[in-house]
């Protein structure tokens, strides 16, 4: 039994708003998708779909990062994350801690830390409406940033590393990792420009419109009461 995440507590109000995909005209992916690659499988959707509103924000980022760095491009790592995929990830993110352990058959204590390690980095794929991970509301967008000669910017640990160098802060006080957390930091201010609030504990995660994003604006009291426009998606 895994313990709730505080912000799914937000009461979700569904706006109906459809799930499209991502122009990428101005923007880039990760190519292949990592997740596919390990064998998810997404149905007659991609990665790389958003809800309208989100697809917005996301193109009004791509235009302010332009603004102050011409040629940058935000790199899609994934978007739309079916209960399915997430349930696969989450699945097959436990069988490669077991095996870089050297784990064949866990105990039960083992299994139990294991999966803490997991849940450090991936969201419960609950199909519980009122519980939706953040990924199958199509309102959160895994992300990074490449320069004007195509190259990813370093932001010190790749994407879902399950390390405390995955938050956001993890090299502020580091004298020698000041490049990191000012490439973060840039990622940060673009995405936050639309609207986009990113995740406490992953510095690549960002969402506008879920329940984590309505959960942090009301830490932030920039809202009050929370509400989230998004919940999982059904049927699509």
């Amino acid at each position: 039994m895994h313990p709730a995440k505080p912000y799914q507590k937000i009461i979700i109000q569904e706006c109906g708003e459809p799930l499209l995909p991502i122009p990428l005209s101005a923007l880039t992916v990760v190519d292949p998708h990592p997740y596919v690659a390990c064998g998810a499988e997404y149905g007659d959707k991609s990665p790389y779909f958003l809800r309208f509103g989100v697809i917005d924000r996301l193109q009004q980022a791509q235009a302010f990062l332009n603004q102050i760095r011409p040629g940058y491009q935000l790199q899609i790592f994934d978007a739309y994350r079916p209960v399915e995929v997430q349930q696969y990830m989450v699945d097959y993110t436990f069988q490669q801690v077991c095996q870089a352990q050297q784990i064949s058959q866990p105990t039960a204590a083992e299994a139990e830390a294991i999966w803490q390690q997991v849940y450090q980095i991936w969201a419960v794929p609950s199909f519980d409406l009122a519980t939706p991970p953040p990924h199958s509301t199509g309102a959160a967008i895994d992300l990074s940033i490449i320069d004007d000669q195509q190259q990813p910017l370093d932001m010190g640990s790749p994407i879902d590393e399950m390390s405390d160098r995955s938050q956001p802060n993890y090299f502020a006080p580091a004298p020698d990792g000041q490049i990191f957390h000012q490439n973060r930091e840039l990622l940060r201010q673009v995405m936050a420009t639309a609207g986009f609030e990113r995740h406490p504990g992953e510095w690549w995660h960002f969402s506008w419109g879920d329940q984590l994003w309505a959960w942090i604006c009301q830490e932030n009291n920039l809202m009050r009461p929370a509400v989230a426009r998004y919940g999982r998606l059904v049927n699509s």
